[in-house]
């Protein structure tokens, strides 16, 4: 029997659906944006190539109209939102690279257009955990009292020795100290993870969750990796081929990592939306709405919910 309180649809863990359903009361779209930031990892004096995975987009590949006119590019991506679904509330989303890593009178530009939208519910802001300056925080901390705030922070996992073949340039110990100072915030804070890096058993992804677990955050994105073309991991993957997990395998494991999960964690993605044309693979990643519906059926197969191991 689900025990699960997170739900009103017999989902078995504690989807951004049902966060945003309880607070606003419909359905809310998120609305993905290119701001023009760029990353610390690519950029400047210190530049390093990027993270292995990341395209010439900056993971923001799903952003279907490219505009330096910010309100255009959302009004431009919202028409697409309302041709999908019956929505009026909105999450404007700055997806593409570090959208805090620049002077802050640049980030205010960003949000400003935003704060005051009435359709806007709330704001996030993809970024990394090196990229937060402390007259950063401030700014977003007290427009957060406006307007809800996430920020969304690649962890991608908590293995330092995957994190220097990811070329990350952080690791979990700079996570930890970023949210130890979100923490003294109305900043909320989602973590991002990757399943089937190279190199990583199953026991080093459920290692990631046990590791986070008691972390201060308030919501997670689980994505399998996939490698799309033009990236350093196609290339790595080219030279030296790796075994990816398959479709079974990762279905088996999110189970388990959202068995080991504290259950008010908002769940806000189990699988990523790779672009088909530049994906090489796992193939199996271009119908999410299959994967999504596996893992249910297995959660309910199993009676078991997120949180349900979390110790």
């Amino acid at each position: 029997m689900n025990t699960f309180k997170y739900t009103f649809n017999e989902k078995r863990y504690h989807t951004f659906n049902y966060y945003l359903k309880s607070k606003y009361k419909s359905k809310v779209a998120k609305i993905i944006l290119d701001a023009g930031f760029t990353c610390p990892n690519r950029d400047g004096s210190k530049a390093l190539g990027g993270c292995i995975f990341c395209s010439e987009k900056g993971s923001g590949d799903s952003n279907l109209f490219s505009s330096d006119d910010i309100l255009k590019q959302y009004e431009n991506n919202k028409m697409v939102m309302k041709q999908k679904w019956d929505v009026d509330k909105f999450i404007p989303y700055f997806q593409a690279f570090s959208n805090t890593y620049g002077p802050l009178e640049k980030i205010k530009a960003m949000l400003e257009p935003f704060i005051n939208k009435q359709e806007v519910v709330e704001i996030a802001i993809a970024t990394r955990c090196d990229c937060l300056k402390q007259d950063v925080i401030d700014y977003l901390d007290e427009i957060s009292h406006i307007k809800p705030i996430w920020l969304e922070l690649g962890l991608q996992t908590s293995n330092k020795k995957t994190a220097e073949i990811l070329n990350l340039q952080y690791d979990i110990d700079d996570l930890k100290d970023t949210l130890y100072r979100l923490e003294k915030t109305n900043i909320k804070s989602c973590i991002h993870i990757l399943d089937g890096l190279p190199q990583e058993t199953v026991e080093d992804m459920l290692q990631t969750i046990k590791d986070i677990n008691h972390l201060p955050f308030h919501g997670i994105k689980i994505h399998m990796l996939h490698i799309i073309s033009n990236t350093k991991l196609a290339n790595m993957h080219k030279d030296n081929p790796f075994n990816l997990i398959s479709r079974d395998q990762y279905i088996e494991l999110v189970v388990k990592q959202l068995e080991l999960l504290k259950p008010e964690i908002v769940v806000q993605r189990l699988t990523g939306d790779p672009i088909v044309e530049d994906l090489i693979e796992p193939l199996w990643l271009t119908n999410k709405t299959t994967i999504l519906n596996d893992i249910d059926k297995l959660m309910r197969k199993l009676d078991t919910y997120q949180g349900s191991k979390y110790e």
